[in-house]
């Protein structure tokens, strides 16, 4: 069986591609054979040791796929040899088949699309998490994404506007903000050329926006937070730009902000019924056509230091998928 490993604490040249045992299934768990897994921005920093998950080596990248489970294990109810699933298991999906608890699998209608279907557990499931759980948005209130047209970002777009949000979609160059003005947005900044905070006080008559997800972290954190609405809600999903940035905590006392934490892997382990119950409305929205879950790109499995590589430049829109 055919499996990425990481063995030791590096970049994305020092991926083994390589041969493991078939797995089997145990008590409580399904042998799935992957027909798809996605990539995500933490993968590059997984691989190098510098993710508050630190997987034993060696492991393999890829925290969530889709696939055809092969076989089940003593103590399965709901699930057969055939169903078509969606997973995520937090590190090792990077290979052609694998064991997983079975309670970490979701169904899939029939004919729904493996590549789409392993892109939507981590990015649309954060997203809906942080919106309706952490953030709480309500109809017409204005929601800024920044880093809109990754993963999450895109996610979030979409999302939004479909929990009735007027969306401000802020990305890094013009090619990106036209990306999330197609998938919804109503307007967008480049804050590669704009100031964030002024282009975001002009697009809210100088409000500010109520709510604000912020995937990118560095400069941008503090930058956003300046330009939030009083009693807004300020999401931080993640530090794409690599610093985790430090804020004066005088700008949450002055508009009355609150700062959301939005960790979704801890909160699909501690809340697994509402966990399901979001992963259901997300693919019930994207069978009806209301969520992209777009695909930039599909790479062998052979090729997911490339995969990696075009992550860690930016180069990605939406999601890079992996076939086995």
């Amino acid at each position: 069986m055919k499996a990425i490993l990481c063995t030791r604490p590096g970049g994305p040249d020092d991926l083994i591609y390589t041969d493991l045992p078939e797995p089997q299934a145990g008590p409580g768990e399904a042998v799935v054979d992957v027909k798809a897994a996605a990539l995500n921005f933490f993968d590059t920093l997984i691989i190098a040791n510098k993710y508050q998950i630190k997987p034993a080596f060696p492991f393999s990248p890829s925290a969530e796929f889709a696939g055809v489970v092969r076989s089940v294990g003593s103590g399965v109810r709901g699930l057969a040899p055939g169903d078509s699933v969606l997973g995520y298991l937090g590190h090792g999906c990077a290979r052609a088949r694998l064991a997983a608890p079975a309670e970490r699998l979701a169904p899939l209608p029939p004919g729904f699309d493996f590549d789409r279907a392993a892109g939507l557990s981590i990015v649309y499931g954060t997203t809906y998490h942080a919106l309706k759980d952490r953030a709480r948005l309500r109809p017409g209130e204005t929601l800024a994404v920044l880093g809109a047209a990754g993963g999450v970002g895109l996610a979030a777009v979409e999302i939004g506007k479909l929990m009735g949000a007027r969306v401000i979609a802020c990305a890094s160059s013009d090619d990106k903000c036209a990306f999330a003005r197609r998938h919804g947005a109503d307007e967008t900044i480049n804050y590669g050329t704009t100031d964030l905070k002024t282009a975001l006080k002009a697009a809210t008559g100088g409000r500010g926006a109520d709510v604000v997800y912020d995937p990118v972290g560095g400069d941008f954190t503090e930058t956003a937070v300046r330009a939030t609405a009083w009693n807004g809600r300020f999401l931080v999903i993640g530090f794409a730009a690599g610093t985790i940035p430090k804020l004066p905590l005088n700008l949450v006392l002055l508009k009355g902000i609150d700062l959301c934490g939005v960790y979704w892997g801890a909160f699909a382990e501690r809340e697994p019924a509402a966990q399901r119950a979001n992963m259901a409305q997300i693919v019930a929205w994207c069978t009806q056509g209301k969520l992209s879950s777009h695909v930039h790109e599909v790479y062998p499995l052979a090729q997911t230091a490339q995969a990696l590589k075009d992550i860690a430049a930016r180069k990605i829109m939406g999601k890079a998928i992996l076939h086995p």
